[in-house]
């Protein structure tokens, strides 16, 4: 398992930016992510179609690049939160986490002992098929691997302080959009409630040394959060990219030429 430079850059206060990917496959796609500049990538499972295979395959294509890669696992069971690592993952992004026991077993199933139970299966893509010694590769996948908790509940929010305090967690991710509808408000996401939890949750994550993330689409909201101490950012997605970017182009092309 390569050295986690997102992790270490987080656990020094810095800010590290990547982006989603959820509908795109192919190799090159992870190459393109790393030649734009970006850190880290995170593999959408939880709301895209990705088999275990092709996640697989986009986590092999990274480790050619110095893209890191995060996989958001399609909810908290065992195995939807170790296969990814046994491929070879940087990392995992576990959705919907509600409770501290959540966040205790998310520890449990991606550390090997002492700080856990994570099944052990040493020759995969996460060793790169390598021969190793258990007790020292457990070591060393313990410290690298990164374990993020996505936040997305008022229950949540409610027990962020605890939910951020359980030791193994190196970051937290808010999701605003999911956040508003717990409180009853979908689509509010800049309502002065949601807000503060939001600001709740930043308090939170840098009491316990957790690096407070979030998923945005616009440059501007991407460099405020920025400045309200938001540092795991990840900046639109592969859809956004294309059609978005797509649009703009086409719009303005179409536009020039009706004015001829």
């Amino acid at each position: 398992m390569r050295e986690n430079r997102i992790k270490r850059a987080l656990k020094r206060g810095e800010v590290v930016i990547g982006t989603m990917v959820s509908e795109l496959r192919g190799p090159g796609l992870m190459t393109m992510l790393d030649t734009a500049g970006f850190d880290f990538v995170l593999i959408d499972m939880e709301h895209s179609t990705y088999s275990l295979e092709t996640v697989g395959d986009m986590i092999t294509a990274a480790k050619s690049t110095n893209l890191h890669t995060v996989v958001r696992t399609p909810g908290l069971s065992r195995l939807a939160l170790q296969q990814p690592l046994d491929a070879g993952a940087d990392g995992i992004l576990v959705p919907q986490v509600d409770t501290v026991d959540e966040v205790r077993q998310i520890v449990a199933w991606t550390k090997y002992h002492p700080l856990g139970e994570r099944g052990m299966a040493m020759r995969r893509g996460h060793s790169n098929f390598a021969p190793v010694k258990a007790a020292e590769y457990t070591q060393h996948a313990n410290e690298e691997t990164l374990v993020v908790v996505q936040i997305e509940s008022k229950q949540a929010i409610e027990d962020i302080d605890n939910m951020v305090s359980v030791p193994g967690v190196d970051a937290a991710f808010i999701g605003p959009a999911d956040l508003s509808q717990s409180y009853g408000m979908p689509g509010r996401s800049e309502d002065p409630v949601i807000m503060e939890g939001l600001m709740k949750f930043i308090a939170a994550c840098n009491k316990h040394g957790v690096a407070p993330g979030i998923h945005v689409y616009n440059m501007e909201k991407a460099k405020w959060w920025i400045d309200q101490g938001m540092r795991f950012i990840a900046f639109g997605n592969d859809i956004s990219m294309i059609v978005d970017t797509g649009r703009a182009h086409t719009a303005e092309l179409k536009e020039y030429l009706a004015s001829r």
